[in-house]
């Protein structure tokens, strides 16, 4: 395994992951390994970490938490490997699960899971180097994955149990305020005000479903010829099934300015060359179905996870534990996206 891009062979390397034991993992547990494996690292510290991993003539994808990771139920490997597993037949496009290893290996649980071909747009410059109606196609292709997503019955894939929907909204914000306190590195009083304004204002489910709990454009794998073909949805380590909404809301909610700064000022999700909020809400309304009524609340939930989210990147940055480039900008989010979540409070999508 090239040491360079993993770490040192005999323990955790610096990126992540010690090659010798990935190498004995792949051996054992991953079918048609001819061996020799080497790694890159794709992306990562703001999410799990992500590795392409090779043996010359097969391709795999490694993940694992994040290095020094304070948000421990927002890195949970065994859960996004379950719900990869059961939708694998279902209309949402995933990659396909291979191995999961619990934390005896490298301290901390990792995944195997297939290789998909194609395009991430990340980044405006990439979103723009497309004509006008082929970004409206994709975001609208992104909303229908969605509303497939939400309409497949947990049951009939083997997960019934896969979280509690009954009280969802309430848990998570009760959850993202617990998480604030693991994470924050300063006081920001309008945290605070959201949190005391989402639980007095939180209403009941609107119904329940699986949720991915972190659907935007950077996380799904495109045709490389065809930005308006979804062909994987990825990054699914807070998926859980609750209310429906709250995925449209978040969706919603990276759409601001105010999120560009957690991916270096550059995210294809915040783009105004993308559709509006209300269009998108309207399509997904549609698509699958689902009053969007009082869609306000799960947007300022959205913005509410996504600046705790936004702090834990920070906090890991500032202790050196962020792998990769552009985190210097992200302390910048946390204050303008509570600033929003009380705003989307109070007005419409």
């Amino acid at each position: 395994m090239s040491a360079g891009s993993v770490g040192e062979a005999g323990r955790p390397g610096t990126d992540g992951l010690d090659p010798a034991v990935l190498e004995r993992f792949f051996a054992d547990n991953v079918p048609g390994f001819r061996g020799g494996l080497t790694a890159e690292l794709l992306h990562g510290g703001r999410s799990n970490l992500t590795y392409k991993a090779t043996d010359g003539a097969n391709t795999w994808v490694v993940r694992r938490p994040p290095l020094g990771g304070l948000t421990p139920s927002a890195h949970d490997m065994a859960r996004e490997y379950r719900v990869v597993s059961a939708l694998a037949d279902s209309a949402v496009p995933v990659p396909r699960a291979v191995a999961l290893a619990d934390d005896t290996l490298l301290g901390v649980p990792f995944s195997v899971v297939e290789y998909v071909p194609g395009t991430v747009i990340r980044t405006r410059e990439q979103l723009h180097r497309l004509p006008d109606h082929r970004i409206a196609g994709c975001a609208h292709a992104l909303v229908d994955t969605l509303a497939r997503l939400h309409a497949v019955d947990p049951a009939e894939i083997g997960l019934a149990d896969f979280g509690r929907p009954e009280g969802y909204l309430s848990r998570q914000v009760a959850r993202w305020y617990d998480q604030w306190q693991r994470v924050r590195t300063r006081e920001l009083a309008d945290i605070d005000r959201l949190y005391a304004r989402l639980a007095e204002t939180c209403p009941r489910e609107s119904g329940f479903a699986i949720v991915h709990g972190d659907f935007r454009i950077d996380n799904a794998i495109l045709a490389p010829d065809d930005p308006e073909e979804v062909r994987a949805v990825v990054d699914w380590e807070m998926a859980t099934l609750g209310d429906p909404l709250a995925d449209l809301g978040l969706h919603v909610a990276y759409a601001d300015p105010a999120f560009a700064p957690v991916l270096a000022g550059a995210a294809a999700s915040t783009s105004e060359r993308l559709p509006r909020p209300g269009e998108l809400a309207r399509r997904y309304a549609e698509t699958s179905g689902r009053d969007v009524t009082g869609l306000g609340f799960h947007v300022a939930l959205g913005y509410f996870k996504t600046a705790v989210i936004a702090e834990g990147i920070h906090a890991r940055f500032r202790g050196g534990l962020t792998r990769g480039s552009g985190f210097e900008t992200v302390g910048r989010a946390p204050a303008p996206l509570a600033a929003a979540g009380l705003r989307a409070l109070t007005g419409s999508v």
